[in-house]
């Protein structure tokens, strides 16, 4: 059998899957978190409450609404988009001129309330969510066997992640909210609703949470705790990549992930604090993150 390191090649091969899958779940969240941030200066704590809504509404759809698995994946990240951009215009939208902490308060709220109420009704306890029969069962490849859903979740959040940067970064709208969130009143001279902007800016970031946590479902089980689990990792990942940094969210989240993965490999005990240990290099290092721009 092959080694690597002192390590069976497939238990390796097998840590190092599981670090990408997890990774790919990190970078569309902390993209979500980034884009948020990035665009409009609020500390979204409700990040963890949208993926997990996301996974609900894709539940809800499925067990109660008789909808496949595609139409959940798609209608899914739609509807938490919606609400969401209702709960920016209606109450996040009054925060934007105050402390940042007032917005971090709101949203710290927000997924109180969100969880909480996913509690009541559905306890705490996991509950399962099927895999579409065209991505169940699993490939050889030779050196290692590779589920297929696991494998399509790693290249469809690749995938969202390129979108969602090619979105921002090279067209007109994304060029339109960069410069909302530099200069709204100039850019509210030439006739632009910035309102409009930054409420889709929110819903997008949502929307991304709420996809992750759609993929996440078949693999984590559905449960309120899901999104408390990994929130607080999600938010070391944007601080590592760059608070802000669209590109940073996005490698980070994979590299942290294979990361962890593979301290799970060699030194199990760390694998639960790799990624704060990372961190807090990188914060010593470079404060800005290694995406992030120094002020």
């Amino acid at each position: 059998m092959m080694m690597i390191f002192g390590i069976p090649l497939q238990a390796f091969l097998g840590q190092l899957l599981i670090g990408l899958i997890n990774g790919s779940f990190y970078a569309l969240l902390s993209l979500g978190l980034a884009v948020i941030f990035g665009l409009l200066r609020v500390i979204n704590f409700a990040h963890g409450a949208q993926y997990m809504l996301g996974a609900f509404v894709a539940l809800l759809l499925l067990t109660k609404g008789g909808a496949s698995y595609w139409v959940a994946l798609v209608a899914s990240p739609i509807i938490v988009g919606l609400v969401s951009a209702a709960i920016e215009r209606t109450m996040l939208s009054r925060l934007y001129k105050l402390d940042h902490l007032y917005g971090l308060l709101f949203t710290f709220g927000l997924a109180l309330t969100i969880e909480g109420t996913f509690r009541y009704f559905f306890g705490a306890s996991g509950q399962p969510y099927p895999a579409p029969s065209q991505l169940q069962g699993a490939v050889n490849l030779g050196f290692m066997v590779l589920p297929i859903y696991r494998g399509w979740v790693v290249v469809l959040s690749m995938l969202a992640c390129l979108a969602t940067w090619l979105l921002i970064e090279k067209t007109k709208l994304g060029s339109y909210l960069r410069a909302a969130t530099e200069n709204p009143v100039l850019v509210q001279s030439f006739g632009i609703n910035v309102p409009l902007l930054l409420t889709l800016t929110y819903a997008l970031g949502a929307a991304l949470a709420a996809f992750a946590g759609v993929l996440a479902a078949p693999i984590y089980q559905v449960s309120p705790l899901m999104g408390t689990n990994i929130i607080i990792v999600v938010f070391a990942v944007v601080v590592v990549g760059g608070m802000g940094s669209i590109m940073g969210a996005i490698v980070t989240g994979y590299m942290l992930g294979i990361a962890e993965g593979l301290t799970k490999v060699f030194y199990p005990e760390a694998s639960n604090i790799v990624i704060f240990v990372i961190m807090a290099i990188v914060l010593i290092l470079r404060p800005a993150g290694l995406f992030g721009k120094d002020v």
